[in-house]
């Protein structure tokens, strides 16, 4: 068994990743762009979907001030490596969902996409619901169709979420995932969408994939950290 798999070893990793974060978070210099997008639905209250990069997910917690958003939750897959990542967050405040926005193929949903979709649909009644729509495995940047369908279903307005920071360990895993150092430049960009009437998903796939690789550009451009 892989050591990141024992319960006992995932629930420690966890509070040490954790403390880090909290570490990195409050000694980098961040820089915020476009706040007031997400001001201005934070301030209207409900659900609203906030939509990152898999690769920047230890970034995210930074971007969502607990107390003054709504409550929020992560939208996290069932694996064994997806219970740990939901371990380390829920210690920063923001509790789980589990099951994956993807609905790519049939072994996809039998592990809780379903379900996840209900239970999302259920916490944007009440608050926000982060997800990842390149998650849990990829391809990279590549949006799968379980973010416009909340988006649709819910008419939850959607604030995309540019986040970087530099310098940072780049991680050997499929979506090359950042992990913070401190005292470093952070930034964080915002854009705000809601699904057209009527529109085809494929289409909104497509424009809703650009905007949220342009504010993450954005983000690399102002911390000069080298996009892959």
């Amino acid at each position: 068994m892989r050591p990141l798999r024992n319960p006992v070893i995932q629930t420690v990793l966890a509070w040490i990743l954790a403390q880090w974060l909290r570490f990195c978070y409050a000694t980098i210099r961040w820089e915020h762009r476009n706040q007031a997008a997400a001001e201005a639905v934070w301030r209207g209250g409900g659900g609203v979907l906030g939509v990152f990069w898999h690769s920047r997910t230890a970034l995210a917690p930074h971007s969502w001030p607990i107390g003054r958003a709504q409550p929020v939750k992560g939208l996290i897959s069932l694996s064994r490596d997806g219970e740990f990542l939901a371990r380390a967050v829920a210690r920063l405040g923001i509790p789980a969902v589990r099951g994956s926005s993807s609905n790519k193929d049939k072994a996809e949903r039998t592990k809780g996409g379903s379900q996840a979709l209900r239970d999302g649909l259920r916490q944007l009644r009440v608050g926000g619901l982060a997800i990842t729509p390149d998650g849990p495995r990829g391809p990279v940047r590549s949006m799968a169709e379980g973010l416009p369908l909340l988006a649709r279903l819910s008419g939850a307005p959607v604030l995309f979420v540019g986040l970087s920071c530099n310098p940072a360990i780049r991680l050997n895993t499929w979506d090359k995932a950042l992990i913070p150092l401190p005292f470093g430049k952070g930034a964080v960009v915002w854009d705000r969408a809601d699904f057209p009437e009527g529109a085809a998903l494929d289409d909104v796939i497509a424009d809703w994939t650009e905007r949220l690789t342009a504010v993450e550009a954005e983000a690399d451009a102002v911390t000069g950290l080298e996009r892959v």
